[in-house]
């Protein structure tokens, strides 16, 4: 018996979907995260669950609209695995990468992975050569990388930044090294001392979906998914000494922020 509420009456689509939730919300054996839910038919055939096979159906629909549940293609459905805590300002912290470490690291136990790091010399948006104080038409350093955690693509990520502070140095790359990006402008002198993030919610762009120049796109797994794009800059006291522009699937992550309440 699977902790089923519902026993002796046929459940709804509403009243299995809620049963479903709070199995999940609970954490009841066999609906933990990353847990493989029993196929549809299998729950028409439990006689403890009550449920058809048509309702049970609608029921998990309405759980993966919620983000509670995935799909794999050909493997069934899973409770989603519990979502990413992307927490600022303490991942931006100077005690992080000046002690050589991961900010992705301050995220997860289970951070998601840089694959597909490309480093190369790029016209940046008009927007970020503004941002970064370069004419407009201008090449600086980009670096773009894809993130993933348990082979799903999470976030795609391109960081800018003005050439006369990255030639020579591990910034051009495909590793930049203990502490990263950040820890190495503080060696060249321009030490990041304030960041500004601009969060807003979208649907994706078919790019961002299905990827482009062949490279993949975010694993997103249902229609009317959205995603967070953030634009973060990076300041050397008055100098922004990067600019990057980041797209994050929103059913893997959540933004938390902890501020300082004011005098």
């Amino acid at each position: 018996m699977n902790d089923a509420s519902g026993q002796g009456r046929k459940h709804s689509a509403d009243s299995f979907a809620a049963e479903l939730r709070r199995r999940i919300k609970e954490g009841v054996k066999g609906y933990e995260a990353g847990a493989k839910l029993p196929t549809l038919r299998e729950f028409a055939a439990n006689p403890e669950e009550a449920v058809a096979r048509g309702v049970a159906e609608k029921a998990i629909d309405r759980l993966r609209a919620e983000g509670l549940v995935e799909s794999r293609r050909g493997s069934g459905s899973f409770v989603r695995a519990s979502r990413i805590s992307r927490t600022s300002p303490g991942r931006l912290s100077p005690d992080r990468w000046g002690r050589g470490l991961s900010i992705q690291a301050h995220d997860s136990a289970n951070p998601p992975k840089a694959v597909d790091v490309t480093v190369g010399d790029v016209v940046p948006p008009a927007q970020v050569a503004d941002a970064l104080g370069v004419p407009r038409g201008d090449v600086v350093l980009s670096r773009y990388r894809r993130y993933v955690r348990d082979r799903r693509s999470v976030q795609l990520a391109t960081a800018y930044l003005p050439t006369d502070l990255t030639r020579g140095t591990r910034i051009e790359h495909t590793d930049t090294g203990p502490g990263g990006t950040f820890a190495r402008l503080t060696e060249q002198g321009f030490r990041p001392t304030r960041f500004v993030e601009r969060v807003i919610s979208r649907a994706p762009t078919p790019e961002e979906i299905n990827g482009v120049d062949g490279r993949e796109g975010l694993s997103l797994r249902r229609e009317g998914s959205l995603v967070f794009e953030i634009t973060r800059y990076a300041y050397a006291d008055d100098r922004c000494v990067e600019v990057s522009l980041m797209v994050l699937d929103a059913e893997m992550y959540e933004l938390v922020y902890e501020l300082p309440a004011g005098n």
